[in-house]
């Protein structure tokens, strides 16, 4: 999986609507490896699939990896998730 340095210095659940795709590309760094958190791949793969949806080309392939180590109902739940924040952000 891809890896860069992230410029966030906590994870933060505060990210809305305004959020660029770049900063959710990093919090699903943060939780695909662990970055001073538990790893989660669901809430990783949720922050991927936003970042894809705002065109961020890493996010999709990041995404497709780490559902490679996730059941279909963990994918699922990623996915609810990711539509929850959407409509949460708007």
């Amino acid at each position: 999986m891809a890896f860069a340095e992230s410029k966030l210095e906590s994870p933060c659940e505060e990210l809305g609507a305004e959020s660029n795709a770049e900063d959710l590309y990093r919090m699903g760094l943060v939780y695909s490896t662990g970055m001073g958190v538990a790893v989660d791949y669901v809430t990783a793969h949720k922050w991927f699939n936003l970042a894809a949806l705002r065109g961020y080309s890493e996010a999709k392939e990041s995404r497709k990896e780490l559902a490679g180590y996730m059941s279909s109902d963990e994918i699922a739940l990623a996915q609810k998730a990711a539509r929850e924040w959407l409509s949460l952000a708007n």
